[in-house]
């Protein structure tokens, strides 16, 4: 595998720790643990779903300003922006975090579990912070503290990023209407502009993977995802006299089994892997009634570009064909939820020595493939250098292959591990400038070679 070739300064900079050079770290960190706990325990207990994070956002923006921190709001509905401008001259350095949570009823028996219920396309629902979202916007508070405590340290000015809505919209049509949330409305909304980050850094906290671990890799790291939605119209008949009808199940049935074979025989898997699910099939509602319609809901996945796009080119071309030969209509909508989440090498080489540093030889891991899953935090990887890592939730006296996954009502994470992650985003900004001129050079010869 070809890697990148370090620039003569950014290679001894890579020798040496940056983060040698930040003592006062530690201590600040080990100061702000209480209070970084005592807020993800209450954020926990308080989740709010996608686009409708009200009271997060009022959470943050308190806390954002009894730090000293410059606050701006009103960016995709509830998303906040935190500035903080260090005492030396140096780039801008951009942390991000989600604060949405999912519709999941809670079933951890913590003391601070969820309790929650809210309104979800249309429909109350219990409510869950099932995916960490609530751990990530404690450690990126915490992290604004420590860094407001000591901005005579800083080299730059840091853009903290908090965002609404990664798992989707719970007061929209997520399907028509994606772009209006998230990372790309946060964007849309100029959320990035003034002043404009040259770098991003964000993390997840990961079920199965020890607390206070920390994993990564180069490249890839997180697949794409797009929705499909598929409408097979066909014609009502009795379940005794199909030929008198058009049978749209049997037609959705082939489509389900001929969607496969875009992967099997129409990508190049040499390239990367791509997956198509489906999730929802709704149709009918007698045995002996051949029904009219049928309704599908599927994802799409994969690690590589090129694979993605063949997909959602074939796709629709695939299932009206289908359709047409079971005289049948189809409807087929595709929409994106993000692109592949790519590391971008140099900077994801560079800041090894950070990893390193944050959670020791022993406890840092650098990942054979990428995971399964997607984040619209790709969005922000398409404008600048970015580097996106995962950090163990799972306390060390569980059994990893046996932890309760993320999306899943019995899952937690470990509070001992936020500490970590406040460290991290800390030594992200401490240690970037110290590099950011081999980083953006890198980019820029990048984009001039693209265009």
């Amino acid at each position: 595998m070809k890697r990148f070739q370090l620039p003569l300064i950014c290679a001894s900079l890579l020798l040496c720790s940056p983060s040698s050079f930040a003592d006062w770290v530690n201590d600040s960190v080990n100061r702000v643990e209480a209070h970084t706990i005592q807020l993800r325990q209450y954020i926990h207990q308080h989740p709010e779903l996608g686009n409708m994070e009200f009271q997060t956002s009022k959470l943050v923006q308190k806390e954002l300003k009894s730090y000293g921190i410059e606050v701006k709001s009103g960016f995709a509905k509830t998303g906040v922006i935190g500035i903080l401008k260090g005492a030396k001259a140096g780039p801008v350095m951009a942390l991000r975090a989600d604060m949405d949570a999912l519709p999941i009823e809670e079933k951890t028996n913590l003391t601070f579990a969820s309790k929650a219920k809210a309104i979800y396309q249309g429909k109350e629902v219990p409510v869950m912070h099932g995916c960490g979202h609530d751990a990530h916007t404690a450690m990126l508070l915490g992290a604004a503290k420590v860094l407001a405590e000591n901005r005579d340290q800083l080299a730059g000015t840091v853009v903290f990023i908090f965002q609404p809505a990664e798992e989707g919209g719970a007061d929209i049509d997520n399907f028509t209407q994606g772009a209006e949330i998230g990372s790309r409305k946060m964007i849309a909304d100029g959320a990035l502009k003034n002043p404009k980050p040259e770098v991003i850094f964000g993390m997840h906290v990961m079920a199965g993977m020890q607390s206070n671990n920390l994993f990564y890799k180069e490249g890839v790291m997180l697949n794409s995802a797009d929705h499909l939605r598929i409408q097979v119209n066909g014609k009502q008949v009795h379940g005794s006299t199909p030929w008198d009808g058009r049978d749209p199940i049997y037609a959705a049935s082939q489509m389900i089994d001929n969607l496969q074979s875009l992967i099997s025989r129409r990508s190049n898997l040499t390239q990367g892997i791509g997956v198509i699910s489906i999730g929802s099939i709704q149709a009918g509602t007698a045995g002996n009634v051949i029904p009219e319609q049928v309704n599908m809901v599927g994802t799409i996945r994969s690690n590589n570009e090129n694979i993605r796009q063949n997909l959602l080119k074939n796709i629709p071309i695939m299932l009206e064909h289908n359709a047409l030969a079971n005289d049948v209509q189809a409807k087929v909508e595709i929409a994106a939820y993000a692109p592949v989440t790519s590391n971008n090498p140099i900077l994801t080489q560079l800041m090894q020595p950070t990893l390193k540093h944050v959670a020791g030889k022993d406890k840092l891991h650098v990942l054979n493939n990428n995971a399964s899953a997607s984040e619209d935090f790709s969005y922000y990887g398409q404008l600048m250098p970015s580097l996106f890592v995962f950090l163990g939730a799972t306390p060390p006296s569980q059994k990893m292959d046996q932890a309760a996954p993320n999306h899943n009502p019995y899952f937690i994470v470990d509070d001992a591990t936020l500490k970590t992650g406040v460290e991290l985003h800390v030594r992200f900004i401490q240690d970037y400038p110290k590099v950011a001129t081999g980083v953006q050079s890198q980019w820029k010869q990048q984009n001039e070679n693209s265009n």
